[in-house]
């Protein structure tokens, strides 16, 4: 029995799995990879007043709302993080979260640090964050332009803003610098196995230890 499979062993309680970074950092490039490895993470699926495009489905990329629907999940608590962005709202709902903890699945978060923050302070326990960092600011600006999907003017938006995100790394758990994306997918497979592992996100390990004990040998 290998370490990835440890866990299903012994009831566990979940853990929520944010990953962080600038634009261009990677951060989406590992949590895709992640995605794709381990069938047992799932992604937070957030929601949002934004306007569904051509190409997205409601319930698998995010959850549509009317800004009604989404400021009554807002002022009732229902929902664990939320920000505007670019005069939109989303948020991350906490009724599916918390379930998955209770029922020990894993959850992926892949949001900014305004949202960690807010997730840290209502569910500091379940909470393992990671901070990716690129090796340069060099490196950052030549995978936005090879990403070919900004204009100059939205690149050095996207450099400006980074340093300002990168002020926060001393706010995560970890912090990997994605100098190499095998590399650093690695290191984020480790982090989430370890993190599983922990004794005290593992409650059936009482009752595991007590059968030990009480199992004859002879």
């Amino acid at each position: 029995m290998n370490a990835e499979t440890v866990p299903s062993a012994v009831r566990r309680r979940g853990i929520m799995l944010v990953l962080s970074s600038p634009s261009g950092a990677g951060k989406s490039t590992i949590a895709r990879n992640l995605l794709e490895s381990d069938p047992s993470l799932e992604l937070s699926v957030s929601v949002t007043t934004r306007a569904r495009r051509g190409s997205e489905i409601d319930g698998v990329h995010y959850h549509f709302l009317s800004m009604r629907e989404f400021e009554r999940l807002r002022d009732s608590d229902a929902l664990l993080e939320w920000a505007e962005v670019h005069g939109n709202f989303y948020g991350t709902p906490r009724e599916p979260a918390e379930a998955a903890m209770a029922d020990g699945r894993d959850m992926l978060f892949d949001i900014d640090w305004q949202g960690a923050k807010q997730l840290s302070e209502k569910m500091r326990a379940d909470i393992v964050s990671i901070f990716i960092l690129p090796p340069s600011m060099t490196e950052l600006k030549s995978r936005l332009q090879r990403r070919a999907e900004d204009s100059a003017k939205t690149i050095e938006t996207r450099l400006h803003n980074a340093r300002s995100e990168l002020e926060h790394w001393r706010e995560y758990d970890y912090v990997v610098i994605n100098d190499d994306l095998d590399r650093a997918f690695s290191a984020v497979r480790a982090i989430v196995t370890a993190e599983r592992l922990r004794r005290d996100r593992r409650p059936g390990l009482f009752d595991f230890v007590s059968r030990l004990l009480d199992e004859r040998t002879e």
